[in-house]
């Protein structure tokens, strides 16, 4: 696995614990910004041929 996709992976199981941690304390806005995130992240994942297996929330 390359530093980009190593990376990558990190930075999108990272945001979905910060997703999960917004939704669990009840911060729409903060579960929105990270939704957003997430959601680019999985972009460009798929842009760059990226493997997500079961990642996504």
């Amino acid at each position: 696995m390359d530093a980009f996709t190593a990376g990558l992976l990190q930075r999108i199981r990272a945001t979905e614990s910060d997703l999960t941690m917004a939704r669990e304390t009840g911060d729409d806005f903060l579960a929105e910004v990270e939704q957003a995130e997430l959601d680019d992240l999985h972009r460009l994942a798929a842009e760059h041929g990226v493997q997500l297996g079961a990642t996504r929330v």
